[in-house]
């Protein structure tokens, strides 16, 4: 198969073609996206899809109108890359509101997105190659890093400390445009929320423990998680996680390092498996008497979906898990703050992270 996007977009719409020359009705195949067709490859480390697929076949008439769909959106990106061009998600499913075929139009953003996801897997390109975006994320990176980043305008040096302002660097949508050309980092510290990037930024912690502060935004958008990979692996820099103590923070973790299942067919390309959970444990909660919120019944199913989940089957996990449940709590990062502004700069991160071997 060709290494040009355009080209196995193409090869796909073809597929489509010569299954009609021969008679047999269009149809394409894709992984069963569930957790429970997830499963371990330990080549990789990571969570991958399993073997059972799901078919999308012009055999019924939903079936036909997804490969009419695709067939439309396809085109659309093959005109778009010749172009060089770009759109977002959103833009996607705006867009088709202009196609003459009324069946092919979207009737809500999720039928585009999960299309897309599909196109991916099926045809090995990234959505990324196809030059779709996502809505900004708005992720930045602080740190003693020096790269080089491709721009429409050309190439432009940044340094992540010296050439940007509090707020740090912005990962661009595809962050395979960037070079690393230097740095004196010594670990990567992907922080879940905007307010403790923040306290660490400003109470000097990149500077004071040369560590690049990565904000995962949240549950991370595809680029940062990609950012982060790529200073492990190219910059050998170890990764750790820094987030709430609650199951949606660990579920934050768990995509990180492990992979989600919605992109589980690029978890050898986003996902960091030696990436080691540094965030608000249940046993932290009971050592420094946090402040708390009762587990809600939504955080119970959660954690209780978390023991059955492959990328949670830990010995480490399933204490902390049972830790939880058993004490009905639950904290945030900024629960540190009730023991002084500079416990988490000043003992809380140095202690795990010497604990762990970091520093």
């Amino acid at each position: 198969m060709s290494d040009d996007p355009r080209a196995r977009l193409i090869d796909l719409a073809a597929q489509f073609y010569d299954q009609f020359s021969l008679g047999e009705v269009p149809s394409m195949e894709v992984p069963t996206r569930s957790k429970t067709n997830i499963e371990y490859d330990e080549e990789s480390d990571v969570w991958v899809y399993g073997d059972r697929t799901s078919t999308r076949s012009a055999n019924t008439v939903g079936g036909a109108r997804k490969l009419l769909k695709a067939v439309y959106t396809i085109e659309f990106l093959a005109q778009q890359l010749d172009e060089d061009r770009s759109s977002t998600l959103r833009e996607l499913y705006y867009l088709s509101e202009s196609w003459d075929e009324e069946e092919a139009k979207f009737s809500d953003q999720s039928q585009s997105d999960k299309l897309i996801e599909d196109l991916e897997i099926v045809s090995g390109v990234k959505r990324e190659d196809f030059h779709m975006r996502p809505e900004e994320s708005g992720a930045t990176l602080m740190g003693p890093l020096h790269l080089r980043e491709q721009t429409r305008r050309g190439a432009r040096e940044i340094h992540c400390q010296l050439d940007v302002g509090e707020g740090g660097y912005q990962i661009p949508n595809n962050p395979d445009t960037i070079e690393f050309l230097d740095h004196d980092a010594d670990f990567v510290l992907a922080v879940e929320t905007g307010g403790m990037r923040d306290r660490l930024v400003e109470n000097g912690f990149d500077d004071e423990y040369n560590v690049i502060i990565v904000h995962l935004k949240g549950q991370p958008a595809r680029a940062t998680r990609r950012i982060t990979k790529r200073l492990h692996d190219e910059l050998g820099l170890p990764v750790t996680v820094f987030t709430d103590g609650d199951p949606w923070s660990y579920r934050i973790f768990g995509s990180v390092a492990y992979g989600s299942i919605k992109s589980a067919h690029l978890s050898k390309y986003l996902a960091t498996p030696e990436a080691q959970f540094i965030g608000i444990r249940p046993e932290d909660i009971v050592e420094y008497e946090l402040p708390t919120d009762p587990l809600s019944d939504s955080d119970i199913n959660a954690l209780e979906s978390e023991l059955e989940d492959p990328r949670f089957q830990t010995d480490y996990w399933e204490e902390q898990i049972e830790i939880q449940l058993d004490i009905d709590k639950k904290a945030e990062q900024q629960a540190l703050a009730s023991r002084g502004l500079d416990f988490v700069t000043d003992t809380y991160l140095p202690e795990r992270l010497a604990a762990m071997d970091v520093v």
